[in-house]
């Protein structure tokens, strides 16, 4: 199996986006949860992608991507994020509708296809969910976040990522005027729901939708 197979690029985005916004690295097991496989096949996989360089990994013990895989990973993440940017920004999709289209034209298109849309976007630097779009050499932006179902009472933040793991989520989101950019303060923490003003307007979420969203710390 070569280095560069679809396979191969889903297992590194995965690992790679599993320690994007918290610091544990993936197990073999974690691993084969997030892509529907069995413990076998995520077995043999990492043994290819060690053999290709790409992954470190000691049995029984995490995953971890090397400098090589890391370059690997991130190219695929660009590739997805520009995608859902330019299905939302100039096909008509809905933030909630991108993830499953992503996940198949990032295998599919040449590289003078995604600098065009890069370009004709006017190079974004998030995707629609407020994700970080990796630069062509591997760059990544980021600062200090949090939890919104961690923030304490008071805390004032704004919107930098919503996770795109549920589309109802997202809708709901949508609903309620929520997107990265907008302003949240916090006025009660403790509770459930999480109660809470955005954009202004006094409202309460579920503490489980609020574990879907990052806010600045």
């Amino acid at each position: 199996m070569p280095a560069t197979s679809p396979a191969i690029e889903d297992y590194l985005k995965t690992v790679y986006a599993h320690t994007e916004w918290q610091p544990d690295p993936i197990t073999p097991k974690a691993l084969a949860d997030k892509l529907g496989v069995a413990p076998s096949s995520v077995t043999e996989m990492v043994k290819k992608m060690a053999a290709n360089g790409l992954i470190s990994h000691v049995p029984y013990g995490p995953l971890r991507l090397t400098d090589a895989g890391r370059a690997r990973a991130l190219s695929v993440v660009r590739r997805h994020r520009l995608i859902e940017t330019w299905l939302v920004a100039e096909m008509g999709y809905a933030w909630d509708e991108v993830h499953d289209e992503a996940e198949v034209l990032e295998h599919s298109l040449s590289d003078r296809l995604l600098e065009a849309i890069d370009v004709r976007l006017g190079r974004p630097t998030r995707d629609p969910h407020g994700d970080a779009i990796p630069s062509a050499s591997g760059e990544v932006a980021s600062e200090p976040f949090v939890l919104l179902s961690e923030a304490p009472t008071a805390h004032v933040g704004r919107v930098i990522r919503i996770s795109d793991r549920d589309p109802e989520v997202l809708r709901e989101l949508e609903r309620r005027g929520i997107r990265p950019g907008v302003e949240i303060v916090v006025t009660d923490a403790a509770g459930e729901p999480v109660t809470l003003q955005a954009a202004g307007e006094a409202g309460e979420l579920a503490r489980d939708v609020a574990t879907a969203i990052w806010v600045t710390a």
